[in-house]
């Protein structure tokens, strides 16, 4: 492993030890040094989602979305935290970018 994942590893067994402030902390101290790693963003949307931080939350999804524009997944998962948000037109529009990187996906098989 490198040693970027290894600091993801590292958060997701602070948060599976029930340590879920210091889990964000240490995502955040991680995109802050590696902007790039849609997986900490991810992590982040997800952590953010369950502490009710949901603009936070929002935010670090579209950065994922950002990170990983052909990833059906990462729009999905907009779409997902933007209805927790009560963002529903946003959660409308991230739901129509998956199906549409879905069909391409398909398409270019």
């Amino acid at each position: 492993m490198t040693p970027v994942e290894d600091r993801y590893d590292a958060a997701i067994a602070l948060k599976e030890a029930g340590n879920l402030e210091g889990a964000v902390a240490e995502l955040e101290k991680l995109v802050e040094d590696e902007p790039g790693y849609a997986l900490a963003y991810a992590g982040l949307s997800v952590f953010y989602g369950k502490l009710e931080r949901n603009d936070q939350a929002v935010e670090c999804a579209r950065k994922v979305c950002e990170l990983e524009p052909n990833d059906p997944f990462s729009f999905m998962s907009m779409s997902l935290v933007c209805q927790k948000a009560g963002r529903i037109a946003e959660a409308e529009q991230a739901l129509t970018q998956a199906m549409e990187k879905q069909w391409a996906a398909r398409r270019n098989q």
